[in-house]
């Protein structure tokens, strides 16, 4: 499988769930994954590591990638995997 992070985006939409409370956080990213074009990305900011996003995007077709910052906040790039790669 190709990887679906080596293109650039082309769209880039970012949600800013630092210090909301649940299930805010994993709402926004869905309403905000429905509205994503293909080959868009979406840019997740949150402050703490949202395990249980990960299995549902693993499982609906995505694929993410988490970095944590200085700070201790994540960064979450998340797209969509293609059929084609």
């Amino acid at each position: 499988m190709n990887d679906p992070f080596a293109a650039p985006a082309t769209q880039i939409v970012e949600v800013d769930a630092r210090f909301l409370q649940s299930p805010e956080p994993f709402e926004r990213t869905i309403e905000a994954l429905d509205r994503l074009q293909p080959g868009g990305e979406l840019l997740l900011l949150i402050h703490r590591e949202p395990h249980p996003l990960y299995q549902m995007l693993r499982e609906s077709g995505y694929r993410y990638r988490a970095q944590q910052n200085d700070e201790g906040f994540w960064s979450i790039r998340i797209r969509q995997v293609t059929r084609n790669g």
